[in-house]
């Protein structure tokens, strides 16, 4: 059996989000953006927080400016500035935009350096001794000037596989203009966790510290960087979520979580790492990315069991089909109810939300009732509050908040300042009916707005919920436009946020249903119901 390494002295976790993962296709950060998630990953714990080239970028030299102005105050972590070797045929010191990286104020500055022949050539236009006076000159003029200095060797893996000698002349030369560490690139992401060890084996007989940043063109920048980290390198680069250009940068919580709970290194506090799930969700709100429910340990779907096998184990040993503690790192196990639900699933799934399902034949019951919904189209995988509307039902919990009496919808291709759609609600709450017309832009918004209408005469807190998020499906395409569909609605009160599902033969019909049971599922949480 192979050991782990252990952890050396030193280790360096150097995120990249505000600058590398920026270039993602589609995402772009205000100052006031890169502020807030330069201070979750603060909060994460990582050592180095790179934000953005300052002088070539206005966005990133203005969010220098207003961290060294005191709007970004770091308590864990060191804050970097990034950019380029000095021009070809320039000094370092006459250089506008290495004056940049010193006037941005950080205590470390991280330059990117050619180390790939090919590069210096075609992309350059200089000779391979020229390129090695750039990283010469522009490295020793910056730390003349007092900053602790990283030089990314960008494509040097591919550079390595073309010219050895001078790929590692680019190292040995950062090394000497005084460079801290020095960052080996898999730039094109094309490398393979079998082709790391021996690489990076021949970069550490410099004998200067190493790093490794790794894209993840091959799916496998966080194998990559383990397999550097195995042959010795002392520095990672990744980034929050994957985010990046392509198909992105290994993602750095999943770094520092296989790193501090399966090689048992210290990378970050036990309470930042059970902050990880938190955070990661909290940056895919600010960068406006969707969270990934797959993504390794902070997923929502990291720790959800579907099989009824999975179910029956877990009821003796939650561990038993889990690689750890999912609360190590801010999550949590669910349980997915579906057509391959067993009675087991179903009775955990219950004890999640609260409810005693020990009795065996109510819980084989109710799994009859949601094996054949299923079969009907529906699914409660991710509609939560649905499953528990179905729940209340079968175990006979009245909730006699409301009861719609009859509702309809217009819409047509007129469209008019408050939309082109218009909703009737007839609904009888605490006694009373109440009837109300709602306009919107498309049906359901219209329907949204005259329930809303309506309920909030009797519940004034529903004017809290909102709508943030639907989407429609198709389950039978073969039927065409007469297909069967389903609909999934999000719904939020500020507090909390809640999944719902309908089905039916259109998508109004659907949609109506897991509204309906939105506003039914809020105000189970936040009202208490009159017959």
């Amino acid at each position: 059996m192979t050991s782990l390494p252990v952890a050396p002295d030193t280790f360096h976790v150097f995120d990249t989000t505000l600058r590398d993962g920026a270039q993602q296709e589609g995402l772009r950060l205000t100052v006031a953006d890169k502020l807030k998630i330069a201070r979750h990953l603060d909060e994460l714990g990582v050592n180095f927080i790179e934000g953005g080239w300052p002088g070539a970028n206005p966005n990133d030299t203005a969010f220098f400016a207003a961290a060294a102005d005191g709007e970004l105050e770091l308590h864990h972590a060191e804050l970097v500035a990034f950019g380029f070797t000095r021009r070809v045929g320039a000094k370092a010191a006459d250089d506008p935009l290495v004056q940049a990286l010193i006037d941005a104020r950080t205590p470390v500055i991280c330059i990117v350096a050619k180390s790939h022949d090919e590069h210096v050539f075609r992309a350059l236009h200089a000779t391979l001794e020229e390129n090695l006076e750039m990283i010469r000159d522009t490295v020793s003029h910056l730390v003349a000037n007092g900053r602790r200095v990283f030089v990314d060797c960008e494509h040097f893996f591919d550079g390595y596989k073309s010219n050895p000698a001078y790929a590692l002349e680019c190292v040995r030369t950062a090394a000497e203009a005084g460079a801290e560490v020095v960052v080996l690139c898999d730039t094109n992401g094309g490398m393979l966790p079998s082709q790391m060890g021996d690489i990076v084996t021949a970069a550490s007989a410099i004998g200067v510290d190493l790093g490794v940043h790794c894209h993840n063109d091959t799916g496998c920048a966080v194998a990559n960087t383990l397999a550097a980290v195995d042959a010795g390198v002392m520095h990672i680069q990744g980034t929050v979520n994957g985010h990046g250009e392509r198909t992105g940068n290994a993602n750095i919580i999943t770094l520092i979580a296989n790193l501090q709970l399966k090689y048992g290194w210290s990378l970050v506090s036990e309470a930042s790492l059970r902050e990880a799930t938190r955070i990661s969700h909290a940056i895919s709100g600010i960068t406006n990315v969707p969270p990934n429910s797959r993504q390794p340990y902070v997923g929502i779907s990291a720790f959800a069991h579907k099989a009824g096998l999975h179910a029956s184990a877990i009821k003796v040993d939650a561990n038993l089909y889990q690689h750890i503690d999912p609360t190590l790192v801010g999550n949590d196990m669910r349980m997915l109810v579906s057509d391959m639900a067993g009675r087991a699933n179903i009775q955990l799934k219950g004890e999640e939300l609260g409810y005693d399902l020990s009795d065996r034949e109510l819980a084989g019951r109710i799994t009859d009732v949601v094996k054949q919904r299923e079969m009907d189209g529906y699914s409660y995988e991710s509609a939560d509050a649905s499953f528990e509307l179905l729940l209340r039902e079968q175990l006979e919990l009245g909730d006699d908040f409301f009861e719609v009496l009859s509702w309809r919808v217009l819409t047509g291709h007129e469209v008019k300042p408050e939309g082109d759609s218009e909703a009737t609600v007839k609904l009888r709450a605490r006694g009373e009916v109440l009837a109300y017309v709602g306009e919107g832009h498309g049906p359901v918004n219209a329907l949204d707005m005259a329930l809303r209408a309506a309920l909030k005469q009797a519940y004034a807190h529903v004017d809290d919920f909102e709508l943030i998020d639907y989407r429609v499906r198709i389950l039978d395409q073969g039927h065409g436009t007469d297909a069967i569909v389903r609909t999934l609605i999000d719904t939020t009160d500020g507090e909390r946020t809640w999944t719902t599902v309908g089905v039916g033969t259109n998508v109004i019909e659907a949609s109506w249903e897991a509204l309906y049971d939105a506003y039914r599922w809020g105000l189970t949480k936040r009202a208490v119901p009159v017959g």
